[in-house]
């Protein structure tokens, strides 16, 4: 039972980062787009990986917050171990970020809706967020 009850907070969690990451990212196009178009250079448009990068921070943060607390029930002793922490949580989530990245900027490319992109990201973070947790659960939060 306790299993079925982390799972499912660990669902929500994700959907909730995943809402926060696309929905910075959505408002970070709304508001680069016209800005950046006049810098962009020999066509190439940097708002998606900017946009990217923000809804990236954003998401990461929620989840690390989340997870600590709900998921691990992890308590840091002090900042510096808080710090330490959220680094190796962050390490971690550079491979999954990297699916997450190529699924979005594939579907960028690859389709021409404007939503495409935000269904990519949803793809790669969803595969994402179930590999991350086995990587933190074994090697952030040594879980066993």
């Amino acid at each position: 039972m306790v299993v079925y009850k982390i799972t499912i907070k660990y669902i929500l969690f994700a959907v909730l980062a995943t809402i926060i990451n696309i929905g910075s990212q959505y408002l970070s196009f709304s508001l680069l787009s016209s800005t950046i178009e006049n810098i962009n250079i020999f066509t190439f448009k940097i708002d998606i990986y900017i946009a990217m990068i923000i809804g990236t921070f954003l998401g990461l943060l929620t989840k690390y917050i989340l997870d600590k607390k709900y998921i691990f029930f992890y308590e840091t002793k002090n900042n510096n171990e808080n710090i330490k922490l959220f680094i190796l949580y962050s390490t971690m989530g550079i491979l999954t970020t990297g699916i997450f990245w190529i699924s979005e900027l594939c579907f960028n490319y690859f389709f021409i809706a404007e939503y495409a992109k935000y269904i990519g990201a949803i793809i790669g973070l969803t595969i994402g967020y179930v590999s991350k947790y086995f990587l933190d659960k074994k090697y952030v939060f040594n879980i066993k």
